[in-house]
């Protein structure tokens, strides 16, 4: 079946929100004494835009309970803040250029919250370009569950054999894999540390492969 649609996740794959959020949470702990590993970090990411694990990870440090929604706050403070130097990432315009001019139809899948997605979307003036935007409040089950993937396909009225998914995270690519949709992985710098073993391609960015290319990895799949 011929190609019809991509699917990208928002959060490190069309704008590095996850580095703001990761340096945000680093500060954060290391006020309190913890030491979080790279790995440790980037395996907690594409579930949700505020990891209840980050929360659970300094409790557990500090063997109490604490006042999530003053570290939430504090936390998100310092995002928005390191966020305001971040543009979209590389090749993503271009691939949704190429896209439209090729009559592909195109969505987002994000577990995080539609208004996040839909202010930076606007900000960065892409919202415009897609069909579909799925978040979190759209599905039951968030990533790694295939739900928003699955969600997306009948938005866009494709199969899940027409599309292509371009995720940053383990947790994204396990639902794209569980949706059954051909899965091209995009490391970030923060997610670089992971392996993406189940992913079909691995890309350093999305502008590495044209849409011709990205197409023809995914035919024999497909």
């Amino acid at each position: 079946m011929a190609l019809r649609a991509l699917i990208f996740d928002f959060d490190g794959l069309i704008l590095d929100t996850e580095s703001p959020m990761r340096e945000a949470w680093l500060e954060t702990f290391a006020d309190h004494g913890l030491a979080v590993s790279e790995e440790q970090w980037a395996s907690l990411l594409g579930a949700s835009a505020d990891p209840p694990e980050a929360y659970e990870l300094l409790e557990k440090h500090l063997d109490s309970a604490i006042d999530r929604p003053s570290i939430h706050d504090r936390v998100m403070a310092r995002e928005l803040e390191l966020l305001e130097s971040e543009d979209v990432l590389p090749g993503v315009r271009e691939l949704i250029g190429a896209a439209q001019a090729a009559g592909l139809r195109l969505a987002v899948a994000s577990s995080s919250e539609r208004a996040w997605v839909r202010t930076l979307l606007s900000q960065h003036n892409l919202i415009d370009f897609f069909d579909t935007i799925v978040c979190a409040e759209d599905v039951a089950q968030t990533k790694p569950s295939p739900d928003l993937f699955l969600k997306a396909l009948e938005n866009l009225g494709v199969s899940a054999s027409e599309a292509i998914v371009f995720e940053d995270s383990e947790h994204g690519i396990s639902a794209a894999k569980s949706a059954d949709i051909f899965c091209v992985a995009v490391p970030n710098k923060v997610t670089q540390c992971l392996p993406f073993d189940d992913a079909n391609l691995i890309a350093k960015t999305i502008a590495e492969y044209s849409l011709q290319q990205y197409a023809e990895h995914a035919a024999p799949a497909q």
